[in-house]
């Protein structure tokens, strides 16, 4: 760490809307300091220097990487993560990415191996971990509050879908509604769960309604996908851009056991709002209603455990299963024979 007495020092690289939020919820934490940022947009950097004028407007990330910082924050477009991601490990500073912390299982397992060598933390902004409904889920998963719980079912449906181009084009992003969506449902099944292998994967993917079938060239608009784990369990996903869903999105991740289930979902078709049931055959017993600030939960946990001294955890590792089953959606060569194992 660079900081000696004061407060860590971090620089944001990429600070439009998303990279802007995560900034100012670092800061509203008090213990970090915005030091500089990087950003090829004017009104994108005028915008960050309004919400944290002391920063200063740095040109790259090799710039900011000469700024004595103790963290990057990276918000740029997918293709870059692992890479910019691993640069900034070697220069033993600490990085809070964006998702997907890399565009498949190889460039995750890179990423994840640089934090290790440098002890460094690394984060990643899988923020549904956070939403107040899904801890308590898991906990009461954990506890065996649903006995053994044997089926969930993980759905997100955005009706509108990116509306940056190189979403579309999979060399960038690594593929398209499972990329950009499925990776939250994916990850929060099985931190949900704490499964510690997925045994088998089986999907279907659709472009403009039609079957698309490896090798890929274009990135699906839906997917649909049966994850069975290494306990019997299985878990379906199903995610899209575009669809006709009758609201803004439907987002739901439902747990069901052999005592009871729970399901966590959004409220009204919002973004942000959710609640969370546990279902005891007909009955429904409240978990968790909004408000909640869980989509800052991940970037503010990562600023106070960097304050804290925080190196490398060990629990990053998760990461490298959730982008082996992408990577077996997808059709694609796992990048090793280990490559659905989940880090104990």
């Amino acid at each position: 760490m660079r900081m000696s007495g004061g407060r860590p020092r971090v620089g944001f690289l990429g600070v439009g809307w998303i990279g802007r939020h995560r900034m100012e919820a670092m800061a509203a934490t008090g213990a970090v300091e915005v030091a500089a940022f990087v950003d090829p947009s004017d009104d994108a950097a005028a915008a960050a220097a309004e919400a944290a004028p002391e920063a200063a407007r740095a040109r790259s990330l090799k710039d900011l990487l000469e700024r004595e910082l103790d963290a990057v924050v990276i918000a740029t477009p997918s293709a870059a993560h692992a890479e910019e991601s691993i640069r900034a490990l070697r220069a033993g500073v600490a990085v809070f990415c964006q998702k997907p912390l890399g565009r498949n299982e190889e460039e995750v397992r890179a990423v994840v191996a640089a934090a290790r060598r440098a002890d460094r933390l690394l984060g990643v902004d899988l923020s549904y971990r956070h939403a107040d409904g899904a801890r308590r889920i898991r906990s009461l998963i954990q506890e065996g509050g649903l006995g053994r719980v044997f089926a969930a079912d993980l759905v997100f449906h955005n009706a509108y879908g990116p509306d940056k181009p190189w979403f579309y084009d999979r060399a960038l992003s690594g593929g398209g509604c499972v990329a950009d969506l499925g990776v939250h449902l994916i990850d929060l099944a099985l931190w949900t769960l704490g499964e510690d292998k997925v045994a088998s994967v089986e999907a279907h993917l659709f472009a403009g309604g039609a079957a698309m079938h490896p090798p890929l060239d274009r990135t699906e608009d839906y997917a649909s996908a049966v994850l069975t784990l290494a306990s019997g369990a299985v878990v379906r996903l199903t995610c899209s851009w575009r669809l006709h869903a009758g609201q803004d999105a439907v987002i739901s991740a439902s747990f069901f056991g052999d005592r009871g289930g729970a399901e966590l979902r959004n409220v009204a078709g919002s973004f942000y709002d959710f609640a969370a049931e546990r279902f005891d055959g007909t009955a429904r017993t409240t978990l968790a209603t909004p408000p909640d600030a869980w989509n800052v939960g991940a970037a503010q946990a990562f600023a106070r455990t960097l304050a804290a001294g925080g190196g490398f955890d060990p629990e990053v590792e998760s990461l490298i299963p959730v982008a082996a089953a992408i990577d077996q959606i997808y059709g694609r060569r796992p990048a090793s024979t280990e490559g659905l194992q989940r880090a104990s």
